[in-house]
């Protein structure tokens, strides 16, 4: 919010509170009969969500700055779980505690960097407030979008079509095309990749607001948005993906039982998509680019055997301008390093795979190599159930080479 209101967007007036007093104390300072308060987490569905408290919902209407603080010593410390958060649920360590402001009509207003159009993209409804996943299924013809020549930028034309287009009559639509030009500015000018408006309200002043936000921003862009990427909340992020990003390593964390190590984005692809071919299921996507060194493999296996759901690990590289035999150290250093005591399965192709061969037969190690993608992932999915079915049985599994 603080970043809009730099760009002078209009605003409901609230502030960042993270203790129980500074709630109270923010609640007392907007000097309004009711305010509302939000719990910082990253994702969505708050309003839905439930705490580890018992308490239900994110985002509460309070009536004085003692019920803030009530609610506030229910939020605060505690896990929200939303249909976005997952089964881990995000801790809430800070609430925005913001005026209550009623409103006429509720809009959705975004703009997104869509690779379709190779640009920005207005997406606008006159159905905001509510999940525009649902408005996209329900009534799809309610959405609206628009492209922007990205090098001509937006035009005030083009903005008061789209306020037109929502329902703005009279002078609301200069007031909304006002505030769509500015989106704009700020979308380019902090490298965002998107900004999600919902609602953008109509207030019973006839004032058009941003009443809440979701703002992404690209990652390459970091040495020039040092003040945004300050902003960072590593405790809102997975603690593997945090690690991943300082070892420069694209990893996302998934629901499966088998960890994947892959060069490329598109093999990793291919990887999981075999694994689940064959009845497996993938634990993460990870790719460790074409120019990891053996530190970066380390790491990577340290990130995989970190999560607990993984029963084997696939490793699947082709060597282009990466190494095999770089691969392979890391692997075996990892190995070493970690103790790993879960099935390995490793296929390498490409530059100085027999090499990497030869370094993983003299390892001594217990790793299972295969030429053929399709009998790597078979092996892998097949070593993850019985080492499943053996964790269920208490029964304690031990292989040896050659299976």
């Amino acid at each position: 919010m603080k970043i809009l209101a730099s760009y002078g967007i209009n605003t409901p007036k609230g502030d960042v509170a993270t203790t129980p007093t500074e709630v109270e104390r923010v609640a007392a300072s907007l000097k309004t009969e009711d305010c509302v308060i939000k719990a910082q987490v990253l994702a969505g569905g708050r309003g839905k969500g439930h705490f580890e408290s018992g308490l239900v919902g994110g985002v509460r209407v309070v009536h004085s700055p003692t019920e803030a603080r009530m609610f506030a010593e229910k939020m605060l410390g505690q896990r929200l779980f939303t249909k976005q958060t997952g089964n881990q649920g995000r801790m809430c360590n800070a609430l925005y505690v913001v005026e209550r402001l009623f409103v006429r009509r509720e809009y959705y207003f975004a703009i997104l960097m869509d690779r379709a159009h190779g640009g920005p993209v207005l997406v606008a409804s006159p159905q905001g407030g509510m999940d525009i996943e649902a408005v996209a299924e329900e009534t799809p013809e309610a959405i609206y979008s628009y492209p922007v020549d990205i090098n001509q930028g937006l035009t005030m034309e083009k903005a008061r079509q789209v306020a037109t287009d929502l329902g703005f009559t009279g002078n609301q639509v200069d007031d909304a095309a006002n505030t769509f030009l500015k989106l704009y500015k700020m979308f380019i000018e902090k490298d965002a990749t998107m900004v999600e408006i919902n609602p953008l309200a109509l207030s019973s002043d006839n004032d058009v607001l941003c009443m809440d936000a979701k703002i992404n921003f690209d990652d390459n862009a970091q040495f020039r948005q040092p003040d945004v990427f300050k902003k960072r909340d590593p405790t809102q992020e997975d603690v593997r993906e945090v690690a991943a990003s300082e070892f420069d390593l694209n990893y996302i964390g998934l629901d499966g039982s088998i960890g994947c190590l892959v060069n490329g984005a598109g093999l990793a692809m291919a990887t999981m998509d075999i694994i689940k071919l064959h009845g497996g299921s993938p634990a993460n996507f990870l790719d460790v680019g074409g120019s990891a060194t053996e530190r970066q493999v380390t790491e990577a296996f340290k990130i995989i055997s970190s999560d607990p759901h993984v029963q084997a690990i696939l490793v699947n590289i082709f060597g282009g301008i990466m190494r095999c035999d770089t691969i392979a150290q890391g692997i075996i250093t990892a190995v070493n390093q970690l103790n790993l005591n879960i099935p390995l399965v490793v296929r390498l192709q490409g530059t100085r795979v027999a090499e990497a061969k030869e370094l993983i037969a003299n390892s001594g190690l217990k790793i299972i190599s295969c030429d053929d993608l399709d009998k790597a992932a078979k092996t892998a999915v097949n070593m993850s159930q019985i080492w499943e079915m053996a964790k269920k049985s208490n029964i304690n599994v031990k292989f040896e080479l050659p299976l």
